[in-house]
């Protein structure tokens, strides 16, 4: 049976699997890391990366070690890593974290998306809609496939404009952005509601979508999840705390289920190969359509789950949502914690980095009590930063790489 991922060769028999039988070209485009067959091969390769001036995550993790370094010493008694600070930082970044995963779908094959504020908002909506216990009243479960499957669709209609159109990505989805804006406000008001939908009230489908970002956790469990959730020290910080959010509990799950897809899978190989070399992917005999559709029915599903944590951290939804804010904070996540607006190198870890890092300059800036301007200065400066050191990192890796020849 063919491979859908593949195309066909004009006797009608499947390409090669790109791993075994590609162009060099196209298999010198993968990440080590995905390449990698055991650990060692992996550390070996992170270590020889280092070396030839790729560093990886490691910029963004000293970065961020040097914004909670500094901001635990300005803040005012020094509370910055107090247990209920370091609950609450996780909570403002969930939202961020998780659309900046969306978007690395999109940055890794050197496209952008700029509808998934919206798109994740419509989903979002129709969740919030179908358990409203006064009319429709529908399990949670079903309403929240149901938002998710929006996502998913309106994903596969931007993506198949795009790609079998050869439509450039960025004016497909800003016109989905308006779309979605539109099909958002009329979702608030459908139905015989008397205002916008909200998650007041008893029932356990309302509670189910307000305890995403407002639940907490039984001990047992938390203890449980502590190695999961943070590492080490940052977990003993988490739990000591009173208020388990659940909030941080759906980052980390869904970046290890993107890793997995990315790092361990066929499509994962050949989405990085489109990203780094295109041609060299397509004459590999790589389906180019259908992997960038995916890409973006991916992108779409994963920012309904983002706007589902924002539906609970505001108790319901309604149209002062920031979605097109969001999406911009989205790219910059993704871009600060090291995926490359070039296409072909990111992770959704990289999401959670750049989310964290957001997060927590916004979170410092508002215990210094510092006005809003200062905190776009400042994120819009560190975005900035990562840009040039992706632009550094790049130009240095081709140099080296044309030395060699």
């Amino acid at each position: 049976m063919a491979d859908p991922l593949k195309t066909a060769d004009i006797t009608g028999n499947a390409a090669a699997d790109l791993t075994a039988a590609a162009p060099e070209a196209a298999v010198a485009e993968l990440p080590p890391e995905v390449v990698a067959q055991s650990l060692g091969e992996y550390v070996r390769a992170y270590v020889a990366r280092i070396r030839a001036g790729e560093s990886g995550v490691l910029p963004v993790v000293m970065a961020m070690v040097a914004i909670v370094v500094v901001f635990q010493v300005i803040s005012p008694n020094n509370v910055y890593l107090s247990p209920g600070n370091l609950v609450n930082l996780f909570q403002q970044s969930a939202v961020i974290m998780v659309l900046a995963m969306a978007e690395a779908f999109a940055l890794v094959l050197g496209e952008i998306d700029l509808s998934i504020g919206f798109v994740g908002a419509c989903g979002a909506a129709i969740t919030v809609q179908l358990i409203q216990p006064a009319t429709t009243n529908w399990p949670w479960p079903l309403a929240v496939l149901a938002g998710l499957l929006f996502c998913l669709v309106f994903g596969a209609i931007q993506g198949t404009l795009i790609t079998r159109l050869h439509l450039p990505s960025f004016i497909v989805t800003l016109a989905g952005y308006l779309v979605a804006n539109g099909l958002f406000l009329k979702i608030l008001l459908f139905g015989p509601f008397s205002g916008y939908p909200n998650l007041i009230g008893q029932t356990d489908n309302l509670h189910f979508i307000y305890n995403l970002m407002w639940g907490t956790i039984d001990p047992v469990v938390s203890w449980i999840g502590a190695g999961v959730v943070v590492a080490a020290l940052g977990g003993f910080i988490w739990f000591s705390d009173s208020r388990r959010r659940t909030s941080g509990l759906v980052a980390p799950p869904a970046s290890l289920a993107w890793t997995i897809l990315l790092g361990r899978t066929k499509y994962g190989r050949y989405l990085y190969a489109i990203g780094g070399n295109p041609e060299a992917a397509r004459r590999a005999g790589i389906n180019l359509s259908v992997v960038r559709t995916t890409a973006f029915m991916l992108c779409s599903f994963t920012a309904g789950i983002a706007l589902l944590l924002y539906a609970s951290y505001l108790n319901g939804m309604s149209n002062n949502v920031q979605a097109g804010y969001y999406v911009l904070y989205a790219v910059a996540a993704a871009v600060i914690g090291g995926t490359s607006l070039m296409g072909g190198r990111g992770k959704p870890l990289h999401g959670v980095l750049g989310g964290l890092v957001i997060g927590a300059i916004y979170n410092g800036m508002y215990l210094l009590a510092l006005s809003f301007e200062w905190q776009y200065i400042v994120t819009g400066l560190v975005l900035l930063a990562a840009i040039i050191i992706d632009a550094v990192s790049r130009r240095g890796s081709t140099s080296g790489s044309v030395s060699r020849v």
